[in-house]
């Protein structure tokens, strides 16, 4: 395995109205800057178009990174452990129209 991506309600913050979020996105060291992590956030965006969704929802450390795949900051949220982290999100409206009817 050389990458990863989970979906899940709500990734340890105290914002539960701001689901689902992508939680584990991950590609091994060798294999980074090769499209892959964009491929996968690509996928999941899609899948969760697919299930209904409007907005998808991550949180994370890095700053601009997911920015550079089409998500927007939207604000600082509290972690179940009382720290701030960023909020990203992603509309998901361009994954919608491309979903045959």
């Amino acid at each position: 395995m050389i990458g990863g991506v989970g979906l899940i309600e709500n990734d340890f913050h105290k914002r539960k109205d701001l689901s689902p979020n992508v939680c584990a996105l991950f590609v091994e060291k060798a294999y980074r800057n090769n499209g892959i992590a964009g491929a996968l956030l690509e996928h999941v965006c899609k899948d969760t178009a697919q299930m209904g969704y409007q907005s998808l929802y991550l949180i994370t450390n890095h700053d601009q990174l997911y920015e550079k795949f089409g998500w927007s900051y939207l604000c600082m949220v509290e972690e179940d452990n009382k720290n701030m982290i960023r909020m990203c999100q992603r509309e998901l409206s361009s994954f919608l129209e491309s979903i045959p009817t």
